[in-house]
């Protein structure tokens, strides 16, 4: 693998833009969007407003398309980043909290309770002088 990748300049060059833009990336994304997220984000009857339910069907079918799209970037960003410089665990969380599918709540309380995450964030929210995330008790 190593000799593959010595005989192929060119793809150890894309290799490293690419792990300096999801580098630079998330270190200027990752922070934005932890604070722009509500404090009861993670709460079971949080508030709806910024939510695109009532808009006009176009432009909500347009919004779901774009979050989910970014969502999946943002995704695979933060899978290279496991083994790249960045942010890894911190932008597969804000993968999914862009996406939609089934079983999503359940996932997203999952990866925030683990301390190191939800540490984090909150670390990030109060550089930014905003309150730390809640979380509903956990279930027995």
């Amino acid at each position: 693998m190593l000799e593959a990748l010595s005989n192929n300049k060119e793809l150890l060059v894309w290799l490293g833009i690419f792990s300096g833009v999801t580098f630079v990336g998330s270190l200027l994304l990752i922070p934005f969007l932890c604070v722009r997220m509500g404090r009861d984000y993670f709460m079971p009857h949080r508030d709806q407003e910024m939510t695109l339910a009532g808009r006009h069907p176009v432009i909500r079918w347009t919004g779901l398309i774009l979050k989910n799209v970014i969502g999946v970037l943002l995704i695979a960003a933060g899978i290279a980043m496991l083994v790249l410089p960045g942010q890894g665990v911190l932008t597969i969380l804000i993968g999914i909290v862009f996406l939609n599918f089934p079983g999503k709540r359940a996932l997203e309380l999952r990866l925030i309770r683990i301390p190191g995450v939800l540490r984090a964030i909150n670390a990030i929210r109060a550089k930014a002088k905003h309150v730390p995330l809640e979380l509903p008790p956990r279930k027995p």
